[in-house]
């Protein structure tokens, strides 16, 4: 089982009878309140609004809702705001987080408090859901967003949290490649020990639900032609899911070069607290914002 598009997702949510809840941290700006705006028309979340109150509500009527149709929590400042939307999830008041008209890491400052915070004792990834005009279903990019240089012990975490969103989206195996530039174990590569000590780790049981390969190039997790051209055997050659990335550079690059250059459309999260935590950035779109509330939606709760 395999998602094709954002809409697969949107319809998912659209039968489940339990709509979600989304504290908008910062509710500040048009693009997050029209995302919103439209989750709530279509049925698939209610929003929760903190920040300044006369700017929330200026916004809502801009965009032709009725001033008091959501919940709206007052927040003098961008780190008081961050709290109180962390608070709400930690009372099951809120199903997720949204980074509205804030800086990221104000956002996250409050999520990773040790005190009052969203950790849960793991690692926080942050995943890339991808619909590419010219590859055949939803492909997972990460990690591109959090950690800098992750240990192998850190890549298995990475791993586990895209798997565990998928698996909440429906999917029983999802196959994982770990990214090289080549197929073959080179100790001058750390990328690829890592890569083949992952695929191990899947094959003893200790990653489970999903199917590892690794290393792998880019060409040949996602072009089955490809791998057969270069005699290379794996059920995850030419149908890959999930592309893990060797660090935050290659990620990053990776997932601006799909947008960029092959026109790719994109929802983003962060995974491994107690909630998914949509956090997109300044230039993103009404529709981006849109399709990452509904990644966080079907892949929040347990």
């Amino acid at each position: 089982m395999y998602l094709k598009n954002f809409n697969d997702i949107v319809e998912k949510l659209k039968k489940d009878p339990i709509t979600k809840k989304v504290a908008i941290v910062c509710a500040e700006d048009m693009e997050s309140i029209e995302a919103a705006l439209k989750g709530y028309q279509d049925g698939i979340l209610e929003p929760l609004l903190i920040g300044n109150r006369d700017t929330m509500v200026r916004l809502l009527v801009e965009a032709g809702e009725e001033k008091d149709a959501f919940a709206i929590y007052e927040a003098d400042t961008a780190p008081g705001a961050a709290a109180l939307g962390v608070k709400l999830v930690n009372e099951g008041k809120a199903d997720f987080l949204m980074k509205g008209k804030l800086e990221t890491g104000q956002l996250l400052k409050a999520v990773v408090d040790k005190e009052t915070g969203l950790g849960i004792g793991g690692i926080m990834s942050h995943i890339a859901l991808k619909m590419v005009p010219t590859y055949h279903k939803l492909l997972v990019s990460t990690d591109g967003g959090m950690i800098l240089y992750p240990t192998l012990e850190q890549k298995k975490a990475i791993i586990e949290n895209a798997v565990g969103a998928l698996n909440k989206l429906g999917y029983e195996r999802p196959k994982v490649g770990v990214l090289a530039a080549i197929e073959k174990v080179n100790p001058k590569m750390p990328e690829t020990v890592d890569a083949a000590a992952l695929k191990e780790m899947n094959q003893r049981g200790e990653i489970k639900n999903c199917i590892v390969e690794g290393p792998i190039s880019f060409d040949l997790a996602i072009c089955k032609e490809r791998s057969v051209a270069k005699g290379y055997v794996s059920e995850v050659a030419g149908d890959v899911d999930i592309l893990v990335a060797p660090n935050i550079t290659a990620g990053n690059i990776l997932g601006k070069c799909l947008i960029e250059m092959a026109g790719a459309k994109m929802a983003g999260l962060i995974l491994g607290a107690k909630a998914p935590i949509v956090v997109t950035s300044r230039g993103s779109s009404r529709e981006e914002k849109y399709f990452s509330l509904a990644l966080a939606a079907a892949t929040s709760g347990n």
